[in-house]
């Protein structure tokens, strides 16, 4: 066979084009991938290298082999993984459900519409310290606003913060506050991609509200279900800011999530091989957690044609 010719008659420049554009895209992307890797990738690797040894940041670094993962497994540790799997599922479920209702209930052109719109996300672009330090204000037992309003029905004051049956569904409720704006706002976007035309066609055919929501809203939102479920997990294993500023893990360790709970194994007790192995079973956990989700999920993810 020929090589293929351009209409001049000579060979054609196809394949010399998509490999300079192979490696246009390789530049492109370099950057981006060289600094995930120095920002997230090489951490992980130099703690799964520091999690052999006992090192306490003063005395020369021992090494221990898997000793640091044998004395993960205590009770403390199950617990502070049962905080963290409860702490993360509510602010998941919460923020996920309620950022879906508000899309729906939000989802307008008008100006009112953008101004509730504007209001709830402003929440999210707020810093961690600044909401901690309002919510502390507000959940006072004694000078709060919400121990006011309680008083004004008529009804108890709650020590929010410091009773260990409440203190972490405080801090679930503080978190879904903060950052529902965030589901809402992608909720949108992807309800604002659904075709007019397929509910004109599901009215025609008799659906109601509920039967057009049913069958082609949330089919043709589980791709952003999908991706809302991935990030907030991820974003909700990160829970550090919220629990050093509003409980410090307390009252006792009723609060202490897994991320706070390195930070005490590294920075108050000094225990940099043990810290490092946590850290190395968390990078696992999230991205098994990750992968199963888009296993499970994948099947049920629908596109609109």
């Amino acid at each position: 066979m020929t090589a293929p010719r351009t209409g001049a008659g000579g060979p054609s420049p196809v394949p010399g084009r998509r490999r300079r554009e192979t490696w246009l895209g390789y530049a492109l992307v370099g950057p981006s991938v060289f600094l995930f890797g120095l920002v997230y990738l090489y951490p992980v690797a130099y703690s799964a290298w520091v999690s052999v040894y006992t090192w306490d940041l003063v005395t020369e670094a021992r090494y221990v082999g898997l000793e640091n993962y044998r004395d993960l497994w205590s009770a403390e540790f199950r617990e502070v993984v049962a905080n963290t799997a409860l702490y993360s599922v509510g602010v998941v479920v919460l923020s996920q459900g309620l950022g879906l209702v508000l899309a729906v209930l939000l989802n307008n052109r008008t100006w009112l519409g953008a101004i509730f719109q504007a209001s709830i996300f402003s929440s999210y672009v707020v810093s961690w310290v600044a909401v901690s330090l309002l919510w502390i204000w507000l959940l006072d037992p004694q000078y709060g606003l919400v121990a006011y309003l309680l008083s004004v029905v008529r009804l108890p004051s709650v020590n929010w913060l410091g009773d260990h049956r409440i203190a972490l569904g405080s801090l679930v409720l503080v978190t879904v506050w903060k950052t529902v704006g965030y589901p809402m706002v992608i909720y949108l976007a992807g309800l604002q991609a659904i075709p007019g035309d397929l509910y004109e066609a599901a009215s025609l055919d008799g659906a109601g509200a509920w039967q057009r929501f049913r069958h082609v809203t949330w089919p043709l939102l589980t791709p952003t279900t999908l991706f809302l479920l991935i990030t907030l997990t991820i974003a909700s294993f990160q829970g550090f800011d919220i629990v050093k500023i509003m409980t410090q893990g307390g009252p006792v360790t009723s609060t202490v999530i897994y991320v706070y709970y390195i930070y005490e194994q590294a920075f108050q007790y000094f225990k940099l091989g043990k810290a490092s192995a946590a850290v190395v079973v968390f990078f696992a956990v999230i991205v098994a957690l990750t992968y199963l989700q888009w296993l499970v999920f994948r099947r049920r993810v629908h596109y609109a044609a």
